[in-house]
């Protein structure tokens, strides 16, 4: 006897001691899920809540907390894989010997009969251990996480751990792929599809094989039916019922370029290195409708010049960029990179440095405004040859495009008919060194040192020229353009992105170049910009031989920046001018802005100080610091009249 119990106590203490070695060895195992902290990816969207695209490293998850889980997801999911679930303490031993006694019979293992809570560990602790080992251990930490855990909480981290197929990692995740709805809105056949996956994810996958998913979703339904969790109404109502799926690629990239772009920013910033797993929702100040006239405008303009210049879409070096913001605040509405970026990721709106030609004028006519020129100033445009300290270029003469030269030109005719030769001779009359000064006030960095700069031979982005150009279109403030409007990390906390002002002049001197640029639309180098119902203002720009074409404009409300060229260098072609090439997609663009936002504002404000009068004829608009020349004026407008035009 004492034998017997001898023998008893040494198995008891066998038993006790390979549970505990087994304990011992899940311990750190147990932690992770009870610690629970998977990779998520990130989901950029625009200013409207509109998805851009999923940002992740290997696995595409999105998290859903139970609460926000429906409660027919969770019955749908208990009855095909564990009808106990909320009865056993992690290991069903009922299940267990019965499966025991079918493999016995079969002599093989025939039969799972893992609890919700071991099919978790199974998806989340990965082992290469042998099957009967990791089914021990399997059912020590099933135990030891039913400790730790409620049986919500075990069932939240399997619907976000689980893969459901096509990339898709969670059931949240897996809802927006493959029907395009959030959880709450999924209707009974589509719940059935979702927890039917994970038993086998590649099988039941819908977007490959929709008849093996629609009947083991039909077999969800019928055990839902047999417990008598749903009606037999509810169960004929779905069975024949085929959802809509969807074949999205993982990341549902729909704006290429701008997802690039936010990239870069975040690598720019401090503490986003985790971007690809941490979870974040990126809001952009993009608007998904603006993006749309935009690229639509972009590409007929692009179409049209590669027709006239006879070149294959499939085989050219044309290219452009365009640039959409909001005037007051620099946010960033719409941004082509390029004509398509299957062919080259190249951003061309942000990462190119293109010459800005003649769309640079406008900032060199507003330094001499604000030294006390006036739009009724006389400047010579006649031609002088400069010598350079070029060994190759002794002499340099600079032309106008037309060819000719019309001795004695108004300032503002100067800049409307963007006469170079009158331009180089104002330079000359300010100093290039007083020039440059004012100009790096303007926040200008590393222009060249030389009277051909005024012509814009130096290289900038149509991104960062936005910021300049925002000097006139936001009355002599400058903003400094913002593309991320807010960041949200996975703890619910945001960090928003404001707009970065700069005190450049007063709004009357910006507003007497705005009056310039409108007339450059109205009768000018930039006619092709115009369009109907709205006051607009701009500035064409085209380089030596027609390699680069701009147009850089604005209505009271919005600015838009244009930009063709070849990737090359090359002409564009003999006739492609600022005023040909890029106006008019800036005309488009405008047309259809016009249509999705009719309300927008039409008309510029006049800031107090800015008065008019009339020389020769002619009205020219004039402040104190910019007078006109008192021989020349015919009449001047009362102070209280001053805002009257």
């Amino acid at each position: 006897m004492k034998y017997l119990i001898a023998f008893f106590i040494v198995l008891a203490l066998s038993l006790a001691g390979t549970f505990f070695y087994f304990y011992s060895q899940v311990k750190f195992d147990a932690n992770k899920i009870i610690n629970y902290n998977p990779p998520l990816s990130s989901q950029i969207y625009d200013r409207n809540g509109n998805l851009l695209a999923n940002i992740f490293d290997k696995e595409n998850r999105e998290y859903v907390k139970y609460d926000d889980i429906p409660p027919r997801v969770i019955e749908a999911l208990v009855a095909i894989e564990d009808t106990t679930f909320f009865e056993h303490k992690g290991v069903n031993l009922e299940a267990i010997f019965r499966a025991a006694i079918i493999d016995l019979k079969e002599m093989r293992l025939a039969q799972g009969a893992s609890t919700l809570t071991q099919q978790l560990i199974k998806n989340t602790l990965l082992t290469r251990a042998k099957k009967f080992r990791r089914k021990i251990n399997e059912m020590i930490i099933a135990m030891k996480l039913e400790h730790y855990l409620s049986k919500e909480k075990i069932l939240e981290i399997y619907l976000n751990q689980v893969y459901f197929g096509h990339g898709y990692y969670g059931i949240k995740t897996a809802s927006k792929g493959y029907f395009h709805k959030e959880l709450k809105d999924l209707n009974l056949k589509e719940i059935a599809m979702l927890v039917g996956l994970p038993k086998a994810p590649s099988l039941y996958d819908p977007t490959r094989h929709l008849d093996f998913s629609l009947s083991r979703a039909n077999l969800v339904l019928l055990r839902m039916k047999n417990l008598g969790w749903i009606r037999e109404d509810e169960f004929k109502k779905y069975e024949k019922f085929i959802p809509k799926v969807y074949n999205d690629t993982l990341t549902s990239n729909k704006a290429p370029y701008l997802v690039d772009e936010t990239l870069r920013e975040l690598k720019r910033m401090k503490g986003y290195d985790d971007i690809k797993t941490g979870g974040y929702k990126i809001y952009l100040n993009i608007d998904s409708e603006i993006q749309k006239i935009a690229k639509e405008a972009f590409l007929k303009a692009y179409r049209e010049i590669l027709k006239r210049e006879k070149d294959d879409e499939n085989n050219t070096s044309l290219n452009g960029a365009m640039v959409v913001m909001k005037n007051s605040t620099g946010e960033i509405l719409a941004m082509i990179g390029g004509a398509d970026y299957k062919k080259s990721a190249f951003n061309r709106a942000t990462q190119s440095k293109r010459q800005p030609g003649s769309s640079f004028k406008p900032f060199v006519y507003q330094v001499a405004l604000n030294l006390g020129y006036s739009q009724a100033s006389e400047i010579a445009d006649i031609s002088r040859v400069y010598r350079t300290n070029d060994p190759k270029r002794k002499f340099w003469k600079p032309r106008n495009y037309e060819r000719n030269f019309e001795g004695v030109i108004t300032l503002k005719d100067a800049l409307v008919h963007s006469r170079n030769l009158a331009t180089i001779n104002l330079v000359s009359e300010i100093g290039l060194d007083v020039l440059i000064g004012e100009l790096k006030k303007m926040g200008f960095e590393n222009l060249p040192a030389n009277l051909s700069m005024a012509l814009g031979t130096f290289g900038i982005s149509p991104y960062r020229f936005s910021e300049y150009y925002s000097i006139f279109s936001n009355y002599g403030k400058k903003v400094k353009p913002v593309f991320i409007r807010k960041i949200v990390d996975r703890f619910g906390n945001e960090k928003v992105f404001e707009s970065q002002k700069t005190n450049i002049e007063p709004s009357k001197q910006a507003y007497l170049i705005i009056d310039i640029l409108k007339d450059v639309i109205k009768r000018g180098t930039g006619r092709n910009a115009a369009v109907k119902g709205i006051e607009l203002a701009g500035k064409t720009g085209t380089t030596n031989n027609n390699v680069d074409a701009w147009f850089c404009g604005f209505s009271p409300e919005i600015q838009t920046i244009v930009w063709f060229g070849r990737d090359n260098n090359k002409p564009i072609g003999k006739k492609e001018t600022g005023g040909r090439a890029a106006a008019p997609a800036f005309r488009y663009f405008f047309e259809s802005y016009l249509k999705l936002h009719p309300e927008t504002k039409r008309e510029f404000d006049v800031p107090t100080g800015v008065m008019r009068t009339k020389i020769a004829g002619k009205t020219v608009l004039f402040t104190d610091i910019s007078k006109p020349p008192k021989r020349s004026i015919d009449s001047v407008a009362a102070p209280d009249e001053e805002l009257l035009f």
